[in-house]
């Protein structure tokens, strides 16, 4: 009787929240967590940092979550400080403000004054500001891709893409004019969307190392437009960039796989960090030479 209840429990538990589940599995010793940073002045202006036990000038990785810009809290998001974390990334994981408190690019001087923060703040808990990364999932990748590629955003907060040491995208939009999906339409104020809204025109010789990851069961985010279409882009102009398709996983898969219960469904982990450790490489020896 007790197994069926529990059963019973945890099915309605998944049905409500997922997360809930694969976060209630990261053991509590994991990394040291530090909760509720403010970066600005906003209820929504604060993050979270996951860092490694015995951090010590270790890189840093910057994550947004993606939710179509109009919801996610970053709580949702442990099981990605705890994957990162446990493989030697002091992580940052940042809320944003949402529609239709804000419109674009609102969530994108966020995002940037985000980055800014840890740029400058890092340090204290072990992080490394010359091995700065960003990581963003669907929306949050579109976030990180317009941080990393048009410099107005990370300018107007007192830095630059040049800052950065790499940036990964998760199943992120690129390209998605004329917008279909109705919810997002108002965020990006339809019909008179700023064709610089997108990361696709912003791709130019010089752009941070880049790492595009996409699920070939996408139903939500196309990658052959997205992913591939960027990563096209991207090697047009002579830029640094990987494309990775995970065969069989679908939009919200490619970012769950991180977690522990769900990594076997695809090395989407390993290969995120063998991303992240090449770049410190490779500007490890620029700095050297």
């Amino acid at each position: 009787m007790r197994s069926v209840w529990l059963g019973a429990a945890l099915q309605a538990l998944a049905a409500r929240s997922p997360l809930v589940l694969i976060n209630g599995v990261i053991p509590a010793n994991a990394c040291r967590l530090v909760e509720g940073v403010s970066y600005g002045c906003g209820p929504r202006q604060q993050l979270d940092i996951y860092i490694p036990w015995h951090a010590a000038g270790a890189p840093v990785v910057v994550f947004f979550y993606g939710g179509s810009w109009r919801s996610g809290a970053r709580a949702d998001y442990k099981f990605v400080g705890d994957a990162l974390a446990t493989c030697g990334y002091v992580t940052v994981i940042a809320d944003y403000q949402l529609y239709p408190q804000v419109v674009y690019p609102g969530f994108l001087h966020d995002c940037a004054q985000a980055v800014a923060w840890a740029a400058r703040h890092c340090t204290p808990y072990g992080g490394d500001p010359a091995c700065l990364y960003l990581v963003g999932h669907s929306a949050g990748a579109y976030n990180a891709a317009m941080l990393a590629l048009d410099p107005r955003w990370l300018r107007a907060h007192g830095g630059s893409p040049g800052m950065l040491a790499g940036w990964v995208g998760m199943a992120g939009p690129y390209d998605f004019l004329p917008i279909q999906t109705r919810a997002v339409r108002p965020v990006f104020h339809h019909p008179r969307t700023p064709a610089d809204s997108q990361p696709v025109v912003h791709a130019h010789t010089g752009a941070p190392p880049a790492l595009l990851m996409a699920g070939s069961a996408d139903k939500l985010v196309d990658p052959r437009r997205n992913t591939d279409g960027l990563a096209r882009a991207l090697t047009a102009a002579n830029a640094d960039v990987q494309s990775i398709r995970y065969r069989g996983l679908g939009h919200e898969m490619l970012v769950g796989a991180l977690a522990r219960p769900l990594r076997w469904r695809a090395p989407v982990l390993r290969d995120l960090c063998a991303f992240l450790d090449r770049r410190r490489e490779a500007a490890s020896t620029r700095v050297q030479s």
